[in-house]
C-alpha cells in the first residue's frame, strides 16, 4: 500500500472510529488497513490512535494529521479526475454520498447502471445519515433531502419527500387514532437520531408548530425504527420513500396527513470545480433522467 492510500485508510478509521469499518467501507481487509496505519506511523514516528478493546480514538498528533489530509487528498482527487475524467468518455472514481435508505433504493441502481456501460468508471459510494462536508472530504456530488443553508455550491432538483407518521394496524386497533398533533402525548412514539430524528416533531403549514414526544423506544437506526413501528411498538416519524411499498401493503398506515409540513426537496450537490468532469455529468444527467420516470416518483411515494 502506497503512502496516499495509508493517508486514505488513516481517513476512514479516523471517520469510522474503528477500523473494522473503515476496511469495510475501503473494500479492504482489516488487516490490510491495520498494518496501513502500522506502517505510516512508523514513517511519522508517532502514535496515530488511542487504541483499546472497545474504541479507537485519534491522538493529538492524528488529530493535526487529519485536517491536512483531508484537504490533500481531496486535491489528490481532484487532480486525478481532471486527468483520468478529462476525456468525454468517463472514467476513473466517482464519490458519492446519500442517506443510507434513499442511496440503497435510489442512488445505487443508477449507479450500476453506468458502471454497466461504462468499463472505465468506478465509483465509490458513502451511505451515512449525516451530511458530510463536500469539499474537504473530496466528495464529488452529494444526494442532501431538506432545505439548505446559503453555499457556494451548485445544486440540481430531483423531487421532493413527504414527511409522514406512520404506524401498523394493530397499533392504531389497539391504541386509537389521533385526531391531532397534541394528541402524541398519549401515544407511545419512537425516536431515533441523526439530522431530522430528534424528539421534536413539526407539524403545519410551514412546520412551525412543534410537538415535544418522549420516546416510548427510541433506535439509533432508521430500517430498525421501520421494523419497530411495523410491529406495532408506537407512532414513527419517517420520509414517506423510507415507507412506500409498507404503506401500499397495508401494513403501515398515514397519520394526521393534513397536519404535517410542506414537503422537502431532494438534491444533488456539487461544487463547480467538479461540473466540468465527464462522470460527474453523466451521473447528473442520469439522475435527472430517473428522477422524470414515474416509476421513481412512486418510489418517492
Amino acid at each position: 500500500m502506497d503512502r496516499f492510500e495509508a493517508l486514505d485508510a488513516f481517513v476512514s478509521v479516523a471517520d469510522h472510529k474503528s477500523f473494522s469499518g473503515a476496511a469495510r467501507a475501503l473494500g479492504q481487509s482489516p488487516a490490510k488497513v491495520t498494518r496501513a496505519i502500522a506502517a505510516l506511523e512508523t514513517h511519522l514516528g508517532v502514535s496515530l490512535f488511542h487504541r483499546s478493546t472497545r474504541s479507537v480514538a485519534l491522538s493529538h498528533e492524528g488529530a493535526a494529521l487529519l485536517e491536512k489530509t483531508r484537504g490533500l487528498l481531496s486535491d489528490l482527487r481532484e487532480v486525478e479526475h481532471l486527468v483520468m475524467g478529462g476525456a468525454a468518455n468517463p472514467k476513473g472514481e466517482l464519490l458519492i454520498t446519500a442517506p443510507v435508505v434513499f442511496g440503497r433504493l435510489l442512488i445505487l441502481p443508477a449507479v450500476a447502471d453506468l458502471l454497466k456501460e461504462h468499463s472505465e468508471l468506478s465509483a465509490r459510494m458513502m451511505l451515512i445519515d449525516r451530511n458530510v462536508r463536500i469539499v474537504e472530504e473530496g466528495i464529488d456530488v452529494a444526494v442532501r433531502i431538506g432545505e439548505l443553508a446559503d453555499s457556494s455550491l451548485m445544486r440540481v432538483k430531483l423531487g421532493t419527500v413527504r414527511q409522514m407518521l406512520v404506524a401498523s394496524p394493530e397499533y392504531i386497533a389497539r391504541r386509537g387514532t389521533p385526531q391531532a398533533a397534541g394528541e402524541l402525548a398519549r401515544h407511545d412514539c419512537l425516536g431515533g437520531s441523526g439530522i431530522r430524528y430528534d424528539n421534536v416533531w413539526r407539524f403545519g403549514p410551514q412546520g412551525k408548530t412543534r410537538v415535544t414526544i418522549t420516546p416510548r423506544l427510541a433506535l439509533n437506526d432508521v430500517a430498525a425504527g421501520i421494523a419497530a413501528a411495523e410491529a406495532g411498538c408506537g407512532i414513527l416519524n419517517v420520509l414517506s420513500y423510507q415507507v412506500a411499498d409498507l404503506l401500499r401493503a397495508g401494513r403501515l398506515v398515514s397519520l394526521l396527513e393534513t397536519d404535517m409540513p410542506p414537503p422537502l426537496p431532494v438534491q444533488l450537490l456539487y461544487h463547480a470545480s467538479r461540473a466540468a468532469m465527464p462522470a460527474v455529468h453523466l451521473f447528473i444527467k442520469t439522475m435527472r433522467q430517473k428522477a422524470a420516470q414515474k416509476s421513481w416518483q412512486d418510489s418517492l411515494y
